[in-house]
């Protein structure tokens, strides 16, 4: 199984992480259930998968719960992925980087996952309250404790507070660079996917000249790319994609270029849609890992399988030429 490193640490993962956030959290919450969940993780352990990425928001907390049950007598086989600076609340979600409650959180991330180390601890958001480099220095101490082993940052949401001219991920490497003289940076979760692009533009070359690892998440553009979701299919009510621009019924209709797309490219290698959504994310740089989210066994299998999916010049230009993705903000 091909492996990654992430950060200057050289903490070295599978090539295909596993986002576990489905599974308790946000999408189709009808479907979610514990034993299922525990058994996916499992598949994808079997299956090669290492980096398991939850946080301490989702839920909020049942999802480490889950995490940490699923790990029971296989914590050794797992990288471990979890954050913190997000309370959730009854109809909002503040940021809290305020340094004892950073090492608050902390503890009780390790009680809810059963462990002892957090393989890669990430700071969710910045709390505008409070100087980024008070919040890192306090993760930085959780190191030096021994409760982490690398610290990681996830980019400022990519239409969140731009200003006008802004790049995509301006404020994300505003961050970074501060941050960075306080503690090193092993890792930075993004965005990134064939319909979703904007990290490959500024964010990935600095993350590569740095030796800082990419996490690309939602790489499968949050379960379109996999080809199996229908335009007029509806979501429910508590699902995120409900109210996403790019999941209305007619933007759904008018992005299927990008999925038929990726079949012409899957058939030719006899793989999915989705496998190959991964390997082009894998594709982008040996700093990158997809960390795709997933609530059922098969789908993680699948989804482990695209690190042996090597795509052609070919391929990778047929891709280069599909259309961008529209969206209500186009």
């Amino acid at each position: 199984m091909e492996r990654r490193t992430i950060g200057a640490t050289a903490l070295s993962v599978g090539a295909v992480g596993l986002g576990c956030m489905p599974m308790s959290w946000a999408y189709s919450t009808s479907q979610q259930r514990g034993d299922r969940s525990v058994r996916t993780v499992h598949a994808a352990l079997d299956a090669g998968v290492q980096l398991l990425d939850t946080a301490d928001m989702y839920g909020p907390f049942t999802n480490e719960l889950l995490v940490g049950r699923a790990l029971r007598g296989r914590r050794s086989e797992a990288f471990l992925s979890t954050k913190c600076g997000l309370l959730v609340g009854d109809q909002h979600i503040v940021a809290n980087g305020r340094p004892g409650y950073v090492r608050r959180a902390c503890d009780a991330s390790l009680r809810r996952l059963q462990t002892d180390v957090i393989d890669l601890y990430q700071l969710h958001r910045a709390d505008p309250e409070v100087p980024v480099e008070e919040t890192w220095g306090a993760m930085a101490d959780l190191v030096t404790a021994g409760k982490v082993r690398a610290l990681g940052l996830c980019a400022v949401g990519a239409r969140a507070g731009r200003r006008r001219g802004a790049r995509t991920h301006d404020a994300t490497i505003t961050q970074l660079e501060r941050i960075q003289q306080v503690f090193p940076v092993s890792a930075v979760q993004a965005e990134l996917s064939v319909w979703s692009p904007d990290a490959l533009e500024e964010l990935l070359p600095w993350c590569a000249a740095r030796g800082v690892g990419v996490l690309a998440a939602m790489p499968l553009g949050s379960g379109y790319l996999t080809g199996t979701l229908k335009p007029g299919q509806g979501f429910e009510p508590d699902d995120p994609r409900a109210r996403h621009p790019r999941f209305t019924s007619e933007m759904m209709a008018a992005n299927q270029p990008v999925v038929a797309g990726l079949r012409r490219v899957a058939r030719r290698h006899g793989a999915t849609p989705a496998q190959v959504a991964l390997a082009w994310v894998l594709s982008q740089g040996r700093h990158v890992v997809p960390v795709p989210g997933a609530k059922r066994e098969h789908w993680a299998v699948e989804n482990a399988g695209a690190a042996r999916l090597a795509l052609t010049d070919l391929d990778l230009e047929e891709i280069a030429g599909l259309p961008p993705a529209r969206g209500s903000w186009d």
